[in-house]
C-alpha cells in the first residue's frame, strides 16, 4: 500500500490533525480558562462571537478536508487490510472521524447552539455559561486528544510505507 496518491493523502491528513488538535489544544489549555476568568456576559459575549467567528472556509476547509481524507484513508485501509500500515491508516481515521468529527457535532456544536441562543446578560445565560465551561471543555479535550492521536498514527502509516 506505498502508491504515492496514498502516502500523500495520509501526510495531508496527519497535517489537518495536527493542526486541528492545536486549535483544540489552545482552547483545552488557555482560551476557556481566560473567558471562564471573565465576568459571564463577557464570556458567554465572546464566546458567541468565537462560535460566529469559526465559520470560515480555512477552518472549515481543514476540519472538513481532514476528514473527508479519513474517510478515503478509511476505505484504503480496509481495502488494503493485509498491508502493514492499514492498521495505523484505519486508527487514524476512526480517531478523526468519531474522536474529532463525531464529538464536535454530538457534543460541541449543540452546546455552541445553546449559548447562541442566550442572552449574555440573563440570569439563563449566566446558569448556562457555567454548565458551558465545564462540559463544552470537556468535549473539546476529547477531540483535541482524539486529533492528535489520529496524526500519530498517521505518521506511524506514511513511516510504515517507506
Amino acid at each position: 500500500m506505498t502508491t504515492d496518491w496514498l502516502v500523500s493523502a495520509a501526510i495531508l491528513a496527519a497535517l489537518g490533525s495536527g493542526l486541528i488538535g492545536g486549535v483544540f489544544f489552545a482552547f483545552s489549555t488557555f482560551v476557556m480558562a481566560a473567558l471562564a476568568q471573565l465576568p459571564p456576559p463577557q464570556g458567554i459575549a465572546a464566546m458567541q462571537f468565537v462560535n460566529i467567528k469559526v465559520i470560515n472556509p480555512l477552518f472549515l476547509g481543514v476540519f472538513l478536508g481532514t476528514a473527508l481524507l479519513s474517510l478515503v484513508l478509511l476505505i484504503a485501509a480496509l481495502t488494503h487490510w493485509q498491508q502493514a500500515t492499514a492498521l495505523y491508516l484505519l486508527l487514524g481515521a476512526l480517531l478523526y472521524l468519531v474522536g474529532t468529527l463525531f464529538v464536535t457535532i454530538a457534543f460541541n456544536i449543540p452546546r455552541n447552539n445553546a449559548l447562541a441562543a442566550v442572552a449574555p446578560e440573563s440570569e439563563e445565560g449566566a446558569r448556562l455559561w457555567k454548565r458551558y465551561l465545564r462540559e463544552w471543555t470537556l468535549w473539546n479535550h476529547v477531540r483535541g486528544a482524539a486529533a492528535l492521536l489520529a496524526a500519530a498514527a498517521f505518521i506511524l502509516a506514511v513511516r510504515g510505507s517507506f
